[in-house]
């Protein structure tokens, strides 16, 4: 049965899907005591293709920059259920940390996160209001126009 977040998430039009597997020596999470560690999740699509790939500021605009944080933030949830069986288990989301592929002068990184962090606050309320980094990065895995990790208080 689902909790009151995957019902909020229902009402966004957002399903969860199995998370993805890692792809090197690597887990996709870690509980420590009251803090889960969600690693690096880039912007799959439920079928495993990139919602964005390519570089901001060349190929990727801004709002597809966004949909694809967006995506890294569905499959950050989707690492959280696998955690803990119910999203309702998060008590605050703390940080989000995220990557842009973007050519150096991209300015607008800030802007891309957006999509992960509006949806965490829509998900979460106040509880999903966080401490945030954006990096530019020259290259992510398989191209990918983003990718997000994030530390969360759990229950």
């Amino acid at each position: 049965m689902a909790g009151a977040v995957e019902k909020k998430l229902a009402e966004l039009g957002v399903t969860l899907h199995t998370p993805a597997t890692p792809v090197a020596n690597y887990v996709g999470f870690v509980r420590t005591g009251n803090l889960l560690v969600v690693s690096g999740q880039v912007c799959f699509d439920p079928d495993g293709n990139l919602v964005a790939k390519g570089k901001l500021g060349a190929d990727v605009s801004v709002e597809d920059g966004q949909k694809a944080a967006r995506a890294c933030a569905i499959n950050l949830l989707a690492q959280i259920k696998a955690a803990l069986g119910d999203l309702d288990k998060v008590q605050r989301v703390v940080r989000l940390g995220g990557f842009v592929n973007a050519v150096p002068s991209f300015l607008d990184g800030p802007k891309v996160l957006n999509g992960a962090s509006d949806l965490m606050v829509m998900a979460f309320g106040d509880k999903g209001r966080h401490a945030r980094t954006t990096v530019g990065v020259s290259v992510l895995p398989m191209d990918a126009a983003v990718e997000v990790e994030g530390i969360f208080e759990v229950a």
